[in-house]
């Protein structure tokens, strides 16, 4: 990689992004957890509630506040879609970066920790607690403290296009239509670097190589036109949800949960299981500790790189919600006319999202057991990715990062997770440079309750992207650099 012209002064561009940090972030990140800016799945009426509207807001706001010399700055809403704010800095050398990042959050699961709550921001030592802080509310803010930490040593970077969207937790749905309208202006990057994703620890960096994809949708069984007497039905009528247990067999054996279709395996990769044994031998059990377990409970594997690569390049299923059931405490003794339940059915990062929501449509619907009424319903379909290796400049890079700010080797790890951008930006950039990465580790629990954002942490990734920024100028041909 060609020296750059001017040395950076890592120390310093750690001060300025921490000072940033606590002086221009937290009261806006604090102002930011307090907005209920639910995903349009899970808010149908958000037209009408307009809080997707108030973040954005509030986001453009104070990026405008903190904005660069050249920085511009536009909210944009196309018809019936969520909105997206696009922010862009010219660079001061060759290259283009797209950062992307996402407001829209997950609905609250309660309940929360006494003290704690979804729209409640609490500091508690290093961590902010809130929904959406950590997934990733803190996106935006990251990457001005990065792009700020250049410009106070006038560090050159390359030109830097901010996409912040609203509709990331139902699957992206309305982004193919803004890279469409928004084409000319993002033009082809270099380099993506995306802040929505996990971490193994946080006491390294760490990129992740692979997403799992995800599929969801409603599965329900009916038997009866109504509820009935389960003393005059019981042993004539068969229950619904009993055969809604035999309509999952088909797809998941209970007592090992492996998954049993042929068309939900894939062949892991070698570099995947490489990455999973170095990751494994840093971790260690904390892979299964971190979860909040019950006493007596125990992980489906004690092996941590085998759980590693269960969670990144096995499918998985939970049920995510049901209907038909009524709360136990009205509970009679009914044998209830249907079942319905959510499933949120994970997928290896090479399996298309597509046809496995064809395929389950078919596996549940053909025979139905006594012949009851099945319907399945699909929503999101969303692919995984698997990542190409990094360019030799980018690899450097996040080494020198993780080593600079964290004090040890930044570490490779596919997530189990989804980012439906992802996937459309490898489609369509097949050789741009993809880093991701992300503040989600152990506790920090996104989706689910008492959610936090692990400040230090993102502090610490904040000057690792402007690290990584200032070597994207130095080298001379970014995205095929292999020197």
């Amino acid at each position: 990689m060609p020296p750059m012209e001017q040395e950076c002064d890592l120390p310093r561009i750690k001060q300025v992004c921490d000072a940033f940090w606590q002086e221009a972030i937290m009261p806006a990140l604090l102002a930011a957890i307090r907005i209920p800016a639910l995903s349009p799945h899970f808010d149908p009426r958000w037209q009408e509630h307009g809080f997707l509207d108030q973040i954005i807001s509030l986001a453009m706001g104070w990026a405008k506040t903190h904005s660069l010399p050249g920085m511009t700055l536009e909210s944009i809403q196309l018809e019936e879609r969520t909105p997206v704010l696009l922010i862009e800095l010219p660079g001061s050398a060759p290259g283009r970066v797209l950062l992307y990042g996402h407001l829209d959050k997950q609905p609250e699961m309660l309940p929360w920790a006494a003290g704690l709550g979804p729209w409640q921001p609490v500091l508690r030592a290093d961590r902010l607690y809130g929904r959406g802080g950590a997934d990733d509310g803190y996106a935006l803010f990251a990457m001005l403290a990065a792009l700020h930490a250049l410009h106070d040593q006038d560090i050159p970077h390359p030109s830097c296009t901010m996409l912040i969207e609203t509709g990331e937790e139902s699957g992206s749905p309305d982004l193919p239509a803004y890279l469409q309208a928004l084409d000319e202006r993002i033009g082809t990057p270099d380099l993506v670097i995306a802040l929505d994703s996990g971490c193994g620890n946080y006491q390294q960096l760490w990129y992740t190589t692979s997403l799992r994809g995800l599929v969801s949708g409603i599965l329900a069984v009916d038997v009866l036109a109504e509820g009935v007497h389960s003393g005059d039905a019981g042993g004539i009528v068969p229950d619904s949800f009993r055969l809604l247990r035999l309509l999952l067999e088909r797809l998941e054996e209970a007592a090992s949960g492996r998954l049993l279709p042929a068309w939900l395996r894939a062949q892991i990769p070698p570099v995947s299981l490489e990455q999973a044994l170095a990751a494994a031998d840093v971790l260690g059990a904390t892979v299964h500790e971190r979860f909040p377990w019950l006493p007596g409970c125990r992980p489906l594997t004690h092996d941590p790189t085998e759980a590693l690569l269960e969670r990144t390049w096995q499918a998985a299923l939970a049920i995510t919600g049901a209907a038909g059931l009524p709360p136990i405490d009205s509970a009679g003794n009914v044998l209830r006319p249907s079942t319905a339940v959510k499933l949120a059915l994970r997928l290896p990062p090479t399996i298309a999202a597509a046809q496995v929501q064809d395929a389950l449509a078919t596996l549940f619907t053909q025979d139905p057991p006594y012949g009851a009424q099945v319907r399945y319903r699909g929503e999101q379909a969303s692919d995984g990715w698997h990542a190409p290796p990094l360019a030799p400049w980018l690899d450097r890079a996040v080494q020198e990062a993780s080593q600079a700010f964290f004090g040890q080797p930044a570490l490779a790890m596919g997530e189990g997770g989804t980012i439906p951008f992802i996937a459309m930006l490898a489609r369509r950039f097949p050789q741009t440079q993809l880093l991701i990465t992300g503040v989600l580790g152990p506790q920090a629990n996104a989706h689910g309750p008492n959610e936090f954002l692990h400040l230090p942490m993102a502090r610490a990734l904040s000057a690792s992207v402007a690290l990584v920024l200032a070597q994207c100028a130095a080298t001379a041909c970014p995205a095929t650099a292999s020197g």
